[in-house]
């Protein structure tokens, strides 16, 4: 498989390589929201409970080929995910532990290709963080132990392995390849009142 990946404006691109574990997750928690209004892009990104899809795989999988430089990370706390992105056009990719060794990377629908998200990642379509959303009728959860499982399953492969370590977000000493921006908690309680 090479399932193509960029940005909104095309200046970061690249593709997922091979076969593997993955899930697709409808996640609908307050930090994938405010992550959204963070890059201004709530609009292209959420369903209209705030809802975002993911695809989570195992991150040596992608593979950018031009526009590295373009690569950027934030983080909603001192200890929360890095939440990945184009800097060029603040198109969302993907988020990831700190900790590299737990090499798994939760992308984001707008960094995939549409035309090829089920072909190459299955119909299923697991629903979690249901609480969050957005309105009275809320979203019915599914597929959370199906998706933990596969967690497992993506993420222990590459610890054994050491494939953690070919990941093109983090350098050969274990840090981001770009420095992540934090923010702080009254840019986050700002985040906040919006979502």
């Amino acid at each position: 498989m090479m399932h193509r990946i960029q940005c909104k404006c095309g200046a970061l691109q690249g593709h997922i390589q091979g076969t593997g574990t993955c899930s697709r997750v409808a996640c609908y928690c307050a930090d994938c929201r405010a992550f959204t209004k963070f890059l201004g892009c709530s609009d292209d990104v959420l369903d209209a409970q705030g809802g975002s899809e993911i695809v989570q795989l195992a991150q040596p999988r992608v593979v950018f080929s031009q526009g590295k430089e373009h690569l950027a990370a934030v983080r909603l706390s001192e200890k929360g995910l890095l939440r990945w992105y184009a800097d060029c056009c603040k198109t969302p990719i993907g988020n990831t532990l700190a900790n590299p060794k737990v090499s798994f990377i939760g992308l984001i629908r707008s960094f995939l290709d549409h035309s090829m998200i089920e072909k190459d990642f299955g119909r299923s379509i697991a629903v979690v963080n249901v609480d969050s959303a957005i309105g009275d009728s809320k979203p019915v959860q599914k597929g959370l132990f199906g998706v933990i499982l596969r967690f497992i399953w993506i993420v222990l492969p590459m610890r054994i392995s050491g494939q953690y370590r070919s990941s093109q977000l983090f350098n050969k000493s274990g840090d981001p390849v770009v420095s992540p921006r934090v923010l702080t908690a009254e840019e986050r309680k700002a985040l906040n009142a919006e979502i």
